[in-house]
């Protein structure tokens, strides 16, 4: 039911500010938003059927392709659900390459975010400046990996590369560089005026809506609410390596951008501390073909926050069933909530707040008229 004397704006599927389809249909007073309606379900690619039709092993590529800017968080997530139904323990020095990677990720991936905020908030200048920086973390990918975009270090029973003598000293070369320029940063997002008037007040989600309305990551803290899967349900080597879990009262657009911003601090630190304790020995353990019956809930704190894989084996070479739960459909809700009482100029940078990855997130499901018969198309 509508309301009087507003009218609807289309914002989606096919427009200039998104760079994947998605529907957004915004009631508006004036050039106040009144009422916003999603409509996900433009992207389904069947990947998860398509890890019951592939072996385990065959199923790591396809985790991977979930997300490029996540398939680190996707193949950890991924690994540790078929280890866990394998019963592999992975050896030690895994565990720490493996948090090193996905902290160089966050990295990535909080510098990708903050660069897009600033082009939304009209800062082009630090847009530019801050995907510079991103580069040298790209570049320390493609060195260890091989891969700028994918990486293929995840395998089952450990990675597949060691960290040499001569990356890890560039990588400490790296993080020194980065933690100059992220002070920088934080200190311009926290001090430039035009930022400040495009994002304080903003976009407001209360601590209160923020937990109603199951809101992860950086959009759950930036509300004060301090949960991060590393801290909570540790996974990898995170219950032994130190940091803070960076929270924020304000709950605006500005507190999302400042959050991040410290989180890659953090990231740089647990980065260093990784590589001052990293365990010698092997890297990786043989792992069966096979997996006896069973399920499995695997949790990690991807760049975007709380990412859920689920897999049930039934005793043969393929799982039974898997299925996906990706942060950006988890704060769908809470950013629907952001949007109402917001002035049409702040859509955009409100939008881009939770760090959307819609192809990662998307499904729908089909309706029978006639029989109420429900299906879901998976992501």
């Amino acid at each position: 039911m509508g309301y009087a004397s507003t009218i609807k704006v289309p914002f989606g599927p096919q427009h200039p500010a998104l760079k994947e389809p998605e529907h957004f249909l915004f009631e508006v007073d004036g050039d106040t938003v009144v009422n916003v309606t999603p409509r996900i379900g433009y992207v389904h690619r069947g990947l998860e059927k398509g890890f019951e039709l592939e072996t385990y092993n065959h199923g790591l590529y396809l985790a991977e392709r979930v997300c490029g800017i996540c398939n680190i968080a996707h193949t950890v997530s991924y690994t540790q659900v078929v280890e866990e139904l394998m019963g592999v323990q992975i050896p030690p020095r895994a565990r720490y390459i493996r948090t090193i990677v996905a902290e160089l990720e966050r990295l990535q991936s909080h510098s990708l975010w903050v660069g897009i905020v600033a082009h939304e908030a009209g800062f082009d200048t630090l847009f530019m400046y801050v995907w510079r920086d991103r580069e040298a973390i790209m570049n320390l990918f493609e060195e260890l990996t091989g891969g700028r975009v994918l990486h293929a270090i995840n395998t089952l029973g450990g990675v597949r590369r060691d960290i040499t003598p001569e990356w890890e000293t560039k990588l400490r070369k790296g993080m020194d560089s980065f933690e100059e320029r992220t002070k920088d940063y934080l200190r311009i997002v926290n001090s430039e005026r035009t930022f400040l008037k495009r994002t304080s007040g903003v976009g407001l989600l209360s601590p209160q809506d923020a937990v109603k309305l199951c809101a992860v990551g950086p959009t759950l803290r930036a509300s004060g609410v301090k949960e991060d899967v590393r801290a909570d349900d540790p996974y990898i080597a995170y219950d032994e390596i130190p940091f803070n879990v960076v929270t924020s009262e304000s709950g605006d657009a500005l507190a999302r951008t400042v959050v991040r911003v410290e989180e890659m601090m953090e990231s740089i630190g647990m980065i260093r501390y990784a590589l001052d304790h990293m365990p010698s020995g092997t890297i990786k353990v043989r792992p069966p073909k096979i997996a006896p019956p069973g399920e499995v809930l695997s949790r990690a704190e991807a760049p975007r926050g709380e990412l859920i894989h689920f897999g049930r084996s039934n005793g043969s070479a393929k799982p039974e069933r898997y299925k996906i739960r990706s942060p950006t459909l988890a704060n769908i809700p809470a950013l629907c909530k952001t949007l109402i009482g917001v002035h049409v100029a702040d859509i955009p940078i409100i939008l881009a707040g939770i760090d959307p990855c819609f192809s990662c997130m998307d499904r729908m499901a089909i309706v029978d008229r006639r029989t109420g018969e429900k299906r879901e198309i998976e992501k």
